[in-house]
């Protein structure tokens, strides 16, 4: 099962009800940072694919069940969710790994790190285990994170 955002906003849907039966369209949209037809097309999925009922709480106010398929369905999608993101962890991580050779084959000891994020995180991480000092240097090269990409700038060097 591939992650696409639908299916992260249906595990993210599952995950409030969970907590909270009570929780209505407006506030999981805030939540979720969607508009609220977003959420209501989810929610019409979950329940016609029977992962949710709905019960009458009062009179304007509606309480969303988890069956017993959702819950297994919640399961699958947080199994697939931890998939992705270890795959993703992976991927990043040979990346920078090839970047730190090719650092190493030019014989550089020393890269300025720049991006933010956890990709840039798993870079500085990688940086340490391999021996490479992270400076702040301007005229060091760079080890650029670029959202998923890392990239060695070896300006003048190449």
């Amino acid at each position: 099962m591939e992650t696409t955002p639908d299916t992260g906003r249906e595990l993210a849907i599952l995950e409030h009800i969970e907590t909270d039966p009570d929780v209505n369209q407006s506030t999981l949209a805030t939540q979720l940072g969607v508009a609220v037809g977003t959420v209501n097309w989810h929610l019409k999925r979950l329940i016609a694919k029977g992962y949710v009922k709905i019960k009458r709480a009062e009179r304007k106010k509606l309480r969303y069940i988890i069956t017993p398929e959702g819950i297994a369905l919640r399961a699958r999608l947080t199994v697939d969710y931890i998939e992705q993101q270890f795959k993703l962890y992976r991927n990043t991580r040979q990346r920078v790994a090839e970047q730190i050779e090719r650092a190493r084959q030019a014989g550089i000891k020393q890269v300025r790190l720049v991006g933010e994020g956890e990709v840039a995180e798993i870079c500085k991480l990688s940086c340490i285990e391999q021996g490479l000092e992270i400076v702040t240097d301007g005229d060091a090269p760079v080890l650029e994170v670029r959202g998923l990409k890392v990239v060695l700038r070896m300006d003048g060097m190449e």
